[in-house]
């Protein structure tokens, strides 16, 4: 087996691996400061579509992670950039939060629901009954259907909350329509976000806590893979996937000297 290219830039996902319940975890400063001190290219990763990169650098500033907006990549951001490759200057009708509806008026969609060219779901914590029956009948009428990420959970103080997955399968049992997710594990989304920093995937690697989408994602976009245990997967749950990431380590603090 061929010995890989040493990392010259860094994707790391944000829940699980920097961050956990709104505290970062111990060695996430400490490793955003040297990829800074070191120029490195890099990406903080989240399927979350509900905040822009600007909301999200106000959160984790507040936390003590800075990490500048340009280095912020959402599902929203990579849903955009399909659409807008796909179909530019098109029409949607969004279910979902500033994050997805700015990233689209970025491009220049027009936001309807009015004989829309896509139907796009993203994540909200107040689903509307009206909004998932609106989406169904322009599904039903001819509108593609996209999903930002097909993650079935969400996680939140109080526990699991049902996330985009889980409501694309109700419309998708509504419509006989699955839709196309644009985020993670779909490596597009490790492809266009490794294009916005201008990194190659052979010298590139993906840090997350979720064998089913990071290490999944970073594995089929060419890159070297780091699972962490700070987040929902076990040392248990590894050998239960038929793939395995490049090496399992404790936390993020196990990284920094590899910067």
């Amino acid at each position: 087996m061929a010995e890989r290219k040493p990392i010259e830039s860094w994707l790391t996902d944000m829940d699980g691996v920097l961050i956990h319940e709104g505290v970062p975890i111990p060695g996430a400063d400490a490793f955003l400061k040297k990829l800074r001190e070191t120029g490195k290219p890099f990406l903080v990763l989240t399927n979350n579509s509900i905040y822009t990169p600007r909301d999200l650098h106000a959160r984790l500033t507040r936390m003590g992670l800075y990490v500048p907006v340009e280095n912020i990549w959402t599902s929203a951001l990579a849903t955009a950039q399909f659409l807008d490759d796909q179909r530019p200057g098109g029409s949607a009708y969004v279910i979902g939060e500033a994050g997805m509806t700015t990233a689209l008026h970025d491009i220049g969609y027009i936001l309807t629901d009015q004989e829309p060219d896509y139907v796009v779901l993203g994540e909200t914590r107040t689903y509307s009954f009206t909004a998932l029956t609106k989406a169904i009948r322009l599904i039903n009428e001819g509108a593609r259907f996209i999903g930002t990420n097909p993650d079935a959970t969400g996680p939140s103080l109080e526990g699991p909350l049902p996330a985009t997955g889980s409501v694309a399968a109700l419309i998708t049992k509504a419509t006989g329509k699955e839709p196309y997710f644009a985020g993670k594990p779909n490596p597009l989304m490790m492809r266009t976000g490794l294009n916005a920093i201008g990194a190659h995937s052979e010298t590139s690697a993906m840090i997350g806590d979720r064998m089913d989408t990071d290490v999944l994602a970073g594995l089929e976009a060419g890159m070297e893979t780091f699972l962490v245990l700070t987040g929902v997967t076990t040392p248990a749950d590894v050998d239960r996937y038929p793939f395995r990431p490049s090496k399992v380590v404790d936390s993020i603090a196990d990284l920094v000297d590899r910067v």
